[in-house]
């Protein structure tokens, strides 16, 4: 790992503390490390973050702390972080706050009176702020939500969305003004939905908070738009600049929800659709059964074992449902594989001999495939072909530029990726068992029958075009190996 913070995260904007609570803790999946939640009165803003999962703090004593009387919105949001102390991940977590006065109680801090709040799910490259000074909490003065929150202090919402292409989805609060702002950047790389509750309007990352939660999905939040939410529960937008679309793939393919529906495409029917076009590309005459390491790439093994007309078996099962990936780090992603992850009681006697295919979602770093390696090798299969619907992550470029993500996910270019400069079949030897990638034609190629245009999506960590430099904005990357920004968000 390299020694930059970076991460991907989940917010929500409600007119209730219960609703704030309830949406950021559907969207846990999204963080994991640390919690903050923002109430907006008419003559304050009071803020309270905590290390830990949504439940750590008990909504009974949350609302002891912020009632919900006292406040007509309140914002949440969820995060994780790939490293830092607990000290600096209570810094680093949102919301982060201009002015007012701090509590710090060792695992949590409450900050009361403040002037401004910000909570921003995404990641903005370093020469995009230029001109934006340190944020105000004391915090992490080089973390990129603190310096969009200063730079619209300093000037305005729609100079900010001019300035800075990406990439956010992110809620501010001020005391200057009743509404609660929310931003979606022009390449709409991170997600962001309308919905309504109880007859008034809210924000999520995903729709899903709504929908589990009594509310109703609406729309999309446009790219290139800012969202005026009122203390009445109405709401309007204005639309600062065009959208030059840049959707992440990775959000269908692991990220999001296997319920959510991202900018109107079922993530489940997506994930399918990628296990059928697997099933197109492999060779499947060999294979005995399918299955999958959970939990995000059933949908895809069921969409594969019924396109090759081959019997469907699970073999694993998860304690928790957290995901190793988002492990702050390398020991607590391969601790959180090994004492999460186990061989279903029974599998062995009915497999043994037998071929299997295991369909996964992607590499990044190699720890789930590892572990698999060795949970099947209990087993006494006669073969075992690892199928993954995500092309080779973190590959060099054909720019010779080693990719990786600089706008949200926890895969910075620096990192250390299992696909990196290594071929299939070196891949293969790494892990001990054989490994296959669906490519990257492939994958578009299902998009677009999905109704998502290729060119309207980010593929930069598997070797496409930069976003921001499509959408004709100069980046820093460009001919550089293997450098990442700190991240706020």
């Amino acid at each position: 790992m390299g020694e930059h913070i970076n991460h991907h995260c989940g917010l929500c904007v409600t007119h209730t503390l219960h609703d704030a609570y309830s949406f950021i803790k559907t969207l846990q999946h999204r963080g994991r490390d640390a919690v903050g939640i923002a109430g907006i009165a008419h003559d304050r803003i009071d803020a309270l973050k905590w290390i830990g999962t949504v439940e750590t703090v008990d909504l009974v004593d949350l609302h002891k702390i912020m009632p919900s009387s006292g406040y007509h919105t309140f914002v949440a949001h969820v995060r994780y972080a790939t490293k830092g102390s607990k000290r600096r991940l209570l810094e680093d977590a949102h919301p982060h706050v201009i002015g007012g006065s701090m509590a710090d109680n060792g695992s949590h801090v409450i900050y009361t009176n403040c002037d401004a709040v910000a909570v921003h799910n995404g990641q903005v490259e370093e020469q995009y702020l230029d001109g934006a000074g340190p944020g105000g909490d004391g915090g992490a003065d080089s973390c990129d939500t603190a310096r969009l929150l200063r730079r619209y202090w300093d000037t305005d919402e729609i100079e900010l969305m001019r300035a800075v292409p990406g990439a956010y989805t992110m809620a501010i609060a001020d005391r200057r003004r009743n509404d609660v702002l929310v931003l979606r950047d022009r390449t709409g790389i991170r997600p962001g939905v309308l919905g309504i509750k109880d007859g008034k309007h809210v924000a999520a990352s995903e729709d899903v908070a709504l929908r589990k939660n009594g509310g109703d999905y609406l729309e999309d939040l446009d790219p290139g738009a800012v969202y005026y939410f009122e203390p009445s529960g109405g709401y309007r937008k204005k639309q600062v600049v065009a959208p030059r679309l840049a959707h992440c793939f990775f959000e269908w393919n692991y990220f999001a929800d296997r319920d959510s529906i991202v900018e109107g495409l079922y993530v489940k029917k997506l994930r399918r659709a990628l296990g059928e076009m697997l099933a197109e590309e492999l060779a499947m005459d060999r294979v005995d059964f399918v299955s999958y390491f959970p939990r995000a790439p059933e949908d895809a093994a069921r969409g594969l074992a019924r396109a090759a007309e081959k019997p469907f078996h699970p073999l694993f099962y998860k304690l928790r449902g957290e995901r190793a990936f988002q492990g702050p780090s390398p020991g607590e992603r391969s601790q959180s594989i090994s004492t999460n992850i186990y061989l279903i009681p029974g599998v062995v006697g009915g497999v043994r001999g037998r071929s299997v295919l295991v369909v996964e979602d992607s590499i990044v770093r190699g720890n789930n495939i590892r572990r698999e390696h060795v949970l099947l090798e209990q087993l006494g299969l006669d073969e075992v072909l690892h199928a993954l619907y995500t092309p080779p992550i973190g590959i060099v470029g054909d720019d010779g530029v080693p990719r990786g993500c600089l706008f949200g996910v926890d895969m910075p270019p620096g990192d250390e990726f299992f696909a990196r400069d290594r071929s299939v079949d070196e891949m293969s030897e790494a892990a001990g068992t054989r490994v296959v990638f669906l490519t990257t034609e492939g994958m578009l190629k299902v998009y677009q029958r999905l109704g998502v245009e290729p060119d309207n999506l980010c593929t930069y960590c598997i070797g496409g075009a930069h976003p921001f430099i499509k959408a004709g904005f100069p980046s820093a990357v460009a001919g550089r190996r293997g450098e990442a920004v700190t991240a706020g968000g």
